[in-house]
């Protein structure tokens, strides 16, 4: 199956679908696409069993995958697959699907940009249009574009990312004509939502700690209430397992046990151990017991009280009592 290539792998699955099926698919597809497919069927004489079952595998995993980054974003989808699908298969659904997102996304041509050229072109730009398309950047890629606009030029820019919902297609499109101008030919977008807290946050956890730092201090004072939501969401109750152990437990010190708990509840089996593990033999016992005797609670009180913990973490990191490792921030001295 390595060797087919993509357009033969959509013959197969035209083919595997059905007639009826397969015709609402290709009504869906660019022109140059319905023809290459078509061709490639007409000369379609044979599909064995193998191939149709690989090819429909691949489209159902990818399909999956795909509705797994709506749900919870790429680290949310990769878990999933992980568990279901092991580590190898995984990554080769991960990568069909980022092939596949990446030609479906506008400013492609942004995205294989140098970053220095891609810098020059921005600064050119309203901060708007710079915020607009850095929420089709890659999250490392922009981090480290944002990372070199001026000061004030960092904030505005951040401010309006955290502040987009959605944008118009004409809006996008005008955008595009401009970058086409200025960069090579790329391909047509389609409409879609970008930009908001999560993909500041995206952004800013590939980013250095003073960037961030500076972010968050403007935009808490220009707008409070994204600045708070902003930085409560940089670093997530699942992110405690990064931490140093001795740090684990300067934090765990500050939570009382029955937020601790109700944190636990929803939480997945291997970050419980990290925190057992960080307990003392008899209090993991007692949180292991309360856990397996503890009815069922709401979604919403698992997660203030995850934010609890988060907010104690943030505090033990602001206070320099904890380390949290982020982007290019220098190691720690010992």
């Amino acid at each position: 199956m390595a060797e087919l290539s993509g357009i033969k792998r959509a013959a197969i699955l035209m083919i595997a679908l059905g007639s009826e099926t397969s015709s609402k698919i290709m009504k869906q597809l660019p022109e140059s696409m319905i023809q290459q497919v078509s061709y490639e069927i007409a000369n379609t004489d044979y599909v064995s069993p193998e191939e149709r079952d690989e090819v429909m595998n691949e489209f159902v995993n990818t399909a999956q995958a795909r509705q797994y980054v709506l749900d919870g974003g790429i680290e949310y989808a990769r878990n999933l697959l992980n568990q279901a699908l092991g580590p190898q298969k995984a990554k080769e659904v991960i990568d069909v699907l980022n092939q596949i997102q990446l030609r479906e996304r506008p400013f492609d041509i942004a995205r294989k940009a140098d970053e220095k050229q891609l810098l020059n072109l921005l600064l050119e730009e309203q901060p708007q249009t710079i915020a607009l398309i850095m929420c089709y950047l890659q999250p490392d890629k922009a981090a480290s574009v944002l990372a070199e606009l001026p000061t004030e030029l960092q904030a505005e820019v951040a401010e309006r990312i955290g502040s987009i919902s959605s944008t118009s297609p004409w809006v996008i499109k005008a955008i595009e004509q401009v970058m086409k101008s200025k960069f090579t030919s790329f391909d047509e977008s389609e409409t879609e939502k970008v930009g908001g807290v999560n993909t500041l946050v995206n952004i800013l956890n590939s980013a250095s700690r003073s960037t961030e730092k500076n972010i968050i201090d403007d935009l808490e004072k220009r707008q409070p209430e994204l600045g708070a939501e902003v930085k409560a969401n940089l670093f997530t109750f699942d992110d405690i397992i990064t931490l140093e152990g001795r740090d684990v437990q300067k934090v765990l010190r500050d939570v009382p046990n029955d937020v601790l708990e109700l944190a636990l509840k929803g939480s997945a089996e291997d970050i419980r151990e990290f925190i057992f593990k960080n307990l003392s033999t008899r209090a993991a016992d007692n949180i292991r017991e309360d856990l397996e005797y503890m009815g069922p609670v709401r979604l919403s009180s698992v997660e203030e009280a995850q934010q609890k913990v988060v907010a104690v973490i943030r505090r033990l990191d602001d206070a320099g009592e904890i380390y949290i490792g982020r982007g290019d921030q220098d190691a720690v001295v010992k």
